[in-house]
């Protein structure tokens, strides 16, 4: 009996500690909430708002250039820019991207921009990796990870897959 209590509890803990590390990896906001404004500072000193881009559709693409992953993610989101940057939408104007580095370095932030050729203007970092006050603001912990927001601020997709995300614009561009 104590046997069959030993082998029961090793998968609960497992369950909890899985279901924990889940439940950590969500970021704060979600499908349907409104976007948090914030001020980003780009690599020459300027700021942008979220705000400044209200009727717009915005991507929030979280990356890093030390993350396999995000460049990867990367070459799928220069084909959607140039795919959607002329498309007119049924609710908005047009379609942009605001990148938020996850960094320590500018400089190599700064290569992996040009060599990633991410092409949009909207480059933003703190370089403070995930304590960047963005990151925190919209509760990331893991890279790469996306907002989709609409015209009127509302979150309308979280941590899109490219070809989720080609699917959406596609849905809400003017045919």
């Amino acid at each position: 009996m104590k046997k069959i209590k030993e082998l029961l509890f090793i998968p609960i803990v497992i369950l909890l500690v899985w279901g924990a590390i889940k439940i950590y990896k969500i970021p704060s906001q979600s499908n349907g909430s409104q976007a948090p404004d914030f001020v980003g500072y780009m690599a020459n000193g300027d700021s942008l708002r979220l705000s400044d881009f209200k009727g717009q559709l915005v991507l929030l693409d979280f990356w890093g250039s030390w993350c396999g992953p995000c460049r990867q993610h990367n070459k799928g989101l220069v084909k959607l820019y140039h795919k959607y940057k002329n498309t007119t939408f049924k609710a908005e104007e047009k379609f942009t991207i605001i990148s938020i580095g996850i960094e320590t370095d500018k400089e190599r932030w700064q290569a992996a921009i040009q060599k990633d050729g991410l092409v949009w203007p909207n480059h933003v970092s703190d370089i403070k990796r995930l304590y960047d006050h963005v990151a925190l603001l919209y509760g990331i912990r893991e890279i790469p990870n996306t907002f989709l927001i609409d015209g009127t601020g509302q979150i309308i997709g979280v941590n899109l897959l490219t070809e989720n995300l080609d699917e959406l614009l596609a849905q809400r561009s003017q045919k």
